[in-house]
C-alpha cells in the first residue's frame, strides 16, 4: 500500500514510520524542513521524502495523485493558533480530494476544546477532515504515556523533583493513559478496516485513573516520596508556570496539561476501537516502565525536544548554517588539541546531563531566566546523551550542523535573546576553534551584548580548556 505521512519529522509519526515500512508498505513522508529528517536510517525500504508545508498550497501539488491512504499528524506547534491548524487542515483536504486516497487516519484529543498530544490533530480539524469526499477515521485518545512524551516527561519530573504535590478539585478528575505502543498498534492496524465515509473511534488504556492516582502511581515506581496535598483552590495559570519552571517542557506544553486536568474527558467507550482491533494492551505501569528503561537505555526514538515548536527556527535549518559575517559580534578562543578523538567525543555529549563543562550554574540561571521568560530552558536537556543529528535540541540550543566527520558542531540559540546567537566548534588540523557569534537587533541587543561579556570572558576559557584536556 503507498502511504502518504504527514508531520513526519513530529513525536508519533517518528515512532509509526519504521512500523509502516516493516509490514511493507511504500511511504511518502512530508516534511517541511527536509534537513531536519534522516532519510537515511531506512535505505533499503521503500521511502520518499517529500517538501510540503501545509500553510503554502502550491507545495502540495509535491504530493503524489496515486496514493492509497493518509496519515494526518500536522501538529503546528502547542503555541499555534488554532486558525493556522485549521487553515493548514483545510488545504490538506482540498489537495487529497484530487488523488485517489482511499483512507485517511488522523489522531486527535479526547478533549474539544484543549489541545495536549505531540502530533494529534488541534481543536476544529476534526470538522474540517469529516467534510471531505474521502472516507476518514478519527482515532480519539487520551494522554499517552510513552518516553519522548511531553506529558509523560511533565508528571514524570513533577513526581521526581517536587517535594509535594498541591491541587484543588482536578485531583479527582479523571483520564485514560493509553501506552505509546497501543497507540502504533492501533494507528497501523487502523489501515485494515473497512473505510466509510467518517468515523470517531476511541483508543484509550484498559484502565481509568484519577489524577491524583496517577501521580501516586509514578512516584511509587520512581521510588520517591511525593506527597499529595487537597486545596479548597487553585489557579491554572500559576500550576502551569511552576511546573514550567520545575519540569523540562517549556510553558505552552504545561499550560495545554494544566487544562487537560482540569476536563473530565473519559470516555464513554460505546464507540472503542478495541472492539474492532481486539488488544491485549499494556497496563499503566507497565508502560512507564517501558518507557523509563528506553529512557536509561540512551534509547528514545523521537521526543517532543526535537519535533516542531513555538522555539524551532521558522526559515528552516539551512538557513541557519550560514552564519553571518557582518553586523555581529564575535568571541573566538582557540586551544590545541593533543586528543582530537577525545575532545570530539565531548562536543558531541556537552549539554543535557553532561552540563557545559565549566560554571554550570550559570549556565543553570540562564535556562531559569529563559523559562520564566516563556522560552525553551535549560532544562530541555537532550535526547540522546551521546548522539547528536541535526535539527535536534540541545537544552536552549538547536543543532544545525552535526558534522561528525568533518568534527563540527553548530548550534542555533532558542532562547530568548534580543538578537539572534550561534555557538560552534571545530577541529581543524589539532586545534579547536570555538566561536559564539550574536547578532544583536537594536540598540537593546548591543547592551545585551555587553553586559554578557564578563560572563563569556568566565565560561568561554574554562568551556575550551575542559574539552582540549586529557582527563
Amino acid at each position: 500500500m503507498k502511504i502518504l505521512l504527514t508531520g513526519a519529522g513530529g513525536y508519533i509519526a517518528q515512532r509509526l514510520l519504521p512500523v509502516l515500512l516493516e509490514n511493507g508498505h511504500e511511504v511518502i513522508c512530508c516534511v517541511r524542513d527536509s534537513c531536519r529528517f534522516d532519510a537515511n536510517k531506512y535505505p533499503s525500504y521503500p521511502l520518499q521524502v517529500i517538501t510540503v508545508d501545509f500553510m503554502d498550497p502550491a507545495s502540495l501539488r509535491h504530493i503524489p495523485a496515486d496514493i492509497d491512504a493518509a496519515y494526518y499528524l500536522v501538529h503546528p506547534g502547542p503555541a499555534a493558533a488554532s486558525e493556522v491548524a485549521i487553515t493548514a487542515a483545510r488545504h490538506f483536504r482540498t489537495r487529497l480530494e484530487q488523488t485517489r486516497v482511499q483512507h485517511v487516519i488522523c489522531l486527535s484529543d479526547t478533549a474539544s476544546d484543549i489541545h495536549l498530544i505531540p502530533s494529534v490533530a488541534p481543536p476544529g480539524v476534526d470538522a474540517i477532515l469529516a467534510e471531505a469526499a474521502f472516507p476518514t477515521t478519527i482515532l480519539k485518545a487520551d494522554i499517552i504515556i510513552g518516553a519522548g512524551s511531553a506529558t509523560f516527561h511533565i508528571l514524570y519530573d513533577w513526581v521526581r523533583k517536587s517535594p509535594v504535590i498541591s491541587g484543588a478539585q482536578w485531583l479527582h478528575n479523571t483520564c485514560q493513559p493509553i501506552a505509546l505502543r497501543d497507540v502504533i498498534h492501533y494507528l497501523l492496524h487502523t489501515l485494515s478496516l473497512p473505510p466509510v465515509s467518517h468515523r470517531q473511534l476511541e483508543i484509550t488504556g484498559p484502565d481509568t485513573f484519577t489524577w491524583r492516582q496517577i501521580l501516586q502511581r509514578l512516584a511509587v515506581i520512581c521510588q520517591v516520596n511525593c506527597p499529595i496535598f487537597p486545596l479548597p483552590a487553585a489557579w491554572p495559570q500559576l500550576a502551569a508556570l511552576k511546573l514550567a519552571v520545575l519540569t523540562a517542557p517549556a510553558l505552552p506544553h504545561t499550560q495545554h496539561l494544566i487544562k487537560k486536568m482540569w476536563a473530565d474527558t473519559v470516555l464513554p467507550r460505546t464507540n472503542s476501537l478495541a472492539t474492532l482491533l481486539p488488544l491485549q494492551q499494556l497496563s499503566f505501569d507497565t508502560a512507564v516502565h517501558h518507557a523509563l528503561q528506553e529512557i536509561f537505555r540512551d534509547e528514545v526514538l523521537s521526543s517532543w525536544r526535537d519535533t516542531k515548536s513555538g522555539y524551532t527556527p521558522e526559515k528552516g535549518i539551512m538557513h541557519y548554517q550560514q552564519v553571518p559575517v557582518t553586523g555581529c559580534y564575535k568571541d573566538i578562543r582557540k586551544k590545541r588539541v593533543n586528543a582530537p578523538t577525545q575532545a570530539l567525543k565531548k562536543i558531541w555529549e556537552i549539554g543535557g546531563s553532561h552540563g557545559w563543562y565549566y560554571a554550570n550554574w550559570l549556565w543553570s540561571i540562564r535556562g531559569l531566566l529563559d523559562k520564566l521568560a516563556g522560552g525553551a530552558g535549560k532544562q530541555r536537556g537532550r535526547t540522546s546523551s551521546t548522539r547528536l543529528a541535526t535539527g535536534q535540541a540541545l537544552d536552549f540550543w538547536r543543532v544545525v550542523t552535526a558534522d561528525k566527520a568533518n568534527k563540527k558542531l553548530l548550534l542555533y540559540a532558542e532562547m530568548k535573546v534580543p538578537g539572534e546567537a550561534w555557538l560552534s566548534f571545530e577541529i581543524i588540523d589539532q586545534e579547536l576553534i570555538q566561536t559564539a557569534t550574536f547578532k544583536p537587533h537594536g540598540i537593546t541587543g548591543k547592551l545585551y551584548w555587553y553586559a554578557m561579556l564578563p560572563f563569556h570572558a568566565f565560561i568561554f576559557p574554562g568551556m575550551i580548556r575542559y574539552i582540549t584536556s586529557e582527563n
